[in-house]
């Protein structure tokens, strides 16, 4: 099943487009909840945003969960720091 709790993916449209995200549940109507580093609380996506990557992690290893975003927050770090 592609659409899964704990798969990893990355945005693609959206203001935190291009960073990585984690589904955390499916909605019947074909949504999606995801958390990414740059908006952590939980919230409601269209599946179509989403590029989805052969990654899944336990959605109940706050471990797994803080390392994968963590990455992608470092990342934004550095780009923030490229543009001054």
């Amino acid at each position: 099943m592609l659409l899964q709790p704990g798969r990893v993916c990355i945005k693609k449209l959206g203001r935190d487009a291009g960073s990585k995200a984690i589904i955390t549940s499916v909605e019947k109507d074909g949504f999606v909840k995801i958390i990414t580093a740059e908006r952590p609380k939980e919230r409601r996506c269209n599946p179509s945003h989403l590029e989805l990557l052969n990654e899944v992690v336990d959605i109940k290893n706050k471990d797994e969960i803080s390392k994968i975003i963590s990455i992608t927050a470092e990342e934004k770090q550095y780009k923030k720091s490229e543009k001054k």
